[in-house]
């Protein structure tokens, strides 16, 4: 997909502030916001906006697994690596925004390709698809398995629906799914500038905001009944397995902040892309006091009893007055957060897959035959993927990990460390070792622990 020999509008009323001049035939992401291709009148996407889609494409799965770091990792050490984290993630940003500069690139793909050459552009578009196809297909199955429940080792986790309405064809999973794909995700995901989706990414984060605010009170009513113990500040560290299980949290902890690859449909948006470093900063402060906080009370609420997915913590009985209505709240909540989040995750999807399939077609955007067909071809494909492969966890524990981490830490120290136009700072170049040292380590860690972990599950069949 390129931007062809479109002409950028001249008129100040369509210009955009601090944009620097591109190339037209810039794979990946055309900036048709730039020009008159019959779209309504669009000055650019504002600054709140691009928070709230930056922050929605922050704060997804993720949130849950926190607060289990902290029952690895202790409070302190817990905390601080959260917060490390995020300025980790803020560093590589700038990288790349910083290069997309000074390259005149207008997509992660085409950042890729001014440094690495077509095999660095898809080699990052084959990343962004594996990352992102995964995570939406694992939102789809956590939508499935909260609304509609879930049966594991023949025991039955009863779902809201279920729970509300007892068991009917339409609370069953194959139905809801649909139903939600149907009347949510495909009109969501129809929408052809990212900017379109800042209120739907505003509400999830609201809602990411209303399971935090219910956890916070949870947390408050029973530490007033003395319900809560102290949490254990440090790690407890016995013997070598119990030094190594530290670093199983190593990749919930750095693909917790991801969220390059919208990084540029974001930007070429933005009214004013002198105000995208801010964007950024404020996206992750937000995100940040939401991971810390959601993590802290998560683990104080529940302390060594904390699950690898804190939202399974809801499934039990609190103890507290109302609790199982608080119970559903949290789930649906989080439920219909992930719903709205799947739109801002596909839109980068959908690019990278037309722009590795149609690498010389004109843009998407003006292809309506073409948007629509890959708009519902996709979400045909993640779909099926969710009803019809369970085995999926497994599948992209192994790649959705090492994607992710490739996408927002280690291309973005390539990048920087091949600096084809001499701007990186020797203190950019260290900081860039160290993200590939931390991703590349997160990675074994993930591929061990998930190797181990599917062994021991089947040696009892193969005994």
């Amino acid at each position: 997909m390129t931007t062809g020999n479109l002409k950028p509008r001249t008129d100040k009323k369509h210009s955009r502030k601090g944009k620097a001049d591109v190339n037209e035939n810039e794979p990946l992401l055309p900036k048709t916001q730039e020009v008159d291709v019959g779209f309504d009148d669009f000055n650019g996407a504002s600054f709140s906006g691009a928070v709230f889609n930056l922050s929605t494409t922050i704060i997804g799965a993720g949130i849950m697994a926190l607060p289990a770091t902290l029952k690895e990792l202790g409070m302190v050490p817990g905390i601080l690596a959260i917060i490390f984290m995020a300025f980790l993630t803020e560093k590589s940003i700038e990288f790349l925004v910083r290069f997309t500069r000074a390259g005149n690139s207008v997509s992660y793909g085409g950042l890729m390709g001014d440094s690495f050459g077509n095999c660095g552009k898809v080699l990052a578009q084959i990343c962004v698809i594996v990352n992102n196809l995964g995570v939406l297909i694992v939102y789809m199955i956590i939508i499935g398995d909260v609304l509609s429940g879930t049966s594991s080792s023949g025991d039955h986790h009863q779902g809201i629906f279920e729970g509300w309405f007892g068991v009917h064809w339409w609370t069953g999973r194959t139905f809801v799914v649909l139903f939600t794909t149907l009347v949510i995700f495909a009109p969501l995901a129809s929408f052809k500038r990212i900017d379109s989706l800042r209120f739907t990414s505003a509400l999830s984060v609201a809602l990411a905001v209303v399971f935090l605010v219910i956890a916070v009170g949870i947390s408050m009513i029973k530490i007033l009944s003395g319900g809560v113990g102290m949490p254990r500040l440090f790690p407890v560290v016995t013997d070598f397995m119990s030094f190594f299980k530290l670093f199983t949290v190593a990749p919930v902890l750095v693909t917790a902040y991801i969220c390059h690859y919208n990084v540029h449909s974001i930007d070429n948006e933005l009214e004013d892309s002198s105000q995208m470093q801010g964007v950024v900063r404020s996206s992750l402060l937000l995100c940040s006091s939401v991971y810390l906080m959601t993590s802290f009370f998560g683990f104080l609420l529940f302390g060594e009893g904390t699950l690898d997915d804190v939202l399974a913590n809801f499934d039990t009985d609190l103890g507290i007055p109302f609790g199982p209505l608080l119970n559903d709240a949290v789930r649906f909540s989080y439920a219909a957060h992930l719903m709205l989040v799947f739109p801002v995750v596909f839109f980068p999807l959908r690019i990278n897959v037309d722009g590795l399939l149609f690498p010389s077609s004109r843009p998407l955007v003006l292809d309506n035959f073409r948007f629509a067909s890959m708009t519902t071809g996709l979400i045909a494909l993640i779909f099926l993927g969710a009803n019809f492969i369970p085995s999926i966890w497994d599948a992209f524990q192994f790649t959705g990990a090492t994607a992710s981490v490739c996408v927002g830490f280690i291309f973005p120290a390539a990048i920087t460390l091949r600096d084809q136009y001499n701007i990186a700072t020797k203190t950019d170049r260290i900081l860039s070792v160290l993200m590939i040292v931390l991703s590349v380590f997160s990675n074994i860690v993930a591929i061990y622990s998930d190797a181990y972990t599917l062994i021991k599950r089947n040696q009892p069949a193969l005994a």
